[in-house]
């Protein structure tokens, strides 16, 4: 389970000690807010937006980002007013949260290829702040990191919605590794066989492919040597 020691270490990196008071402070306030409920995996609730918080930390995003993370279920899951936040740390926060939960609302259906289209433009129009984006996609890995908890419908309905909407996403603003991580934990959600056969196949190739260098090196050695070059 993701803790907020953990996450705090990561962030005395590049953030100063005023700045990780705020993240503390969003944790203390998500606490609250999210006490009692629980994941389906059966921890807190309160270890999804820190670890929303970690993946954001892996990007180096600002405090209000990590804070915004922090509580971007607060407001749709607990009732508590944009006002409220807004009051209790600013208003760059408070919009961030707001702007997430909006995007939560959204009923996305995934179609064709131009509807998915349609819809990536349509929530990044919505997004006044491309970090509202950014926050929701951090918690769309983070759930399909964790997707295993689910029903299986629930599996291939958010499974197929991030492979169509949010994958895309990730690519269209250019976080090209969240892109391909969620791509392959689509796959793997929707095609699990196929997805254990192609890693089987991948992991045998990477050890041939091993062996290969293994002997061009040697040959190369070999060469320099009978040249009178040191190989060093």
């Amino acid at each position: 389970m993701e803790s907020i020691e953990a996450l705090s270490k990561k962030l005395n990196e590049y953030l100063s000690t005023k700045q990780i008071e705020q993240i503390y402070k969003a944790y203390e306030f998500a606490n609250e807010a999210h006490s009692g409920q629980f994941r389906t995996s059966g921890e807190p609730y309160v270890s999804h937006p820190i670890a929303v918080a970690n993946i954001l930390s892996t990007l180096h995003m600002d405090v209000d980002s990590l804070s915004a993370a922090i509580l971007h279920d607060v407001i749709e899951d607990c009732g508590i007013p944009k006002t409220i936040i807004e009051k209790r740390f600013n208003k760059q926060v408070a919009n961030l949260v707001d702007g997430v939960s909006k995007l939560d609302k959204l009923d996305i259906t995934p179609g064709t290829e131009e509807h998915s289209e349609n819809f990536q433009k349509m929530i990044l129009a919505m997004a006044k702040d491309i970090r509202v984006i950014v926050v929701k996609l951090a918690d769309r890995l983070h759930n399909m990191r964790t997707l295993k908890h689910v029903s299986r419908d629930k599996q291939l309905r958010v499974a197929k919605e991030t492979l169509e909407i949010y994958a895309p996403l990730a690519h269209r603003i250019g976080m090209n590794l969240v892109y391909r991580e969620l791509e392959e934990l689509s796959f793997k959600a929707i095609f699990p066989r196929r997805y254990e056969i192609l890693l089987s196949v991948l992991k045998k190739n990477r050890v041939s492919q091993k062996g290969v260098l293994k002997k061009i090196k040697k040959t190369l050695e070999r060469k320099l040597v009978d040249s009178g070059i040191d190989k060093q």
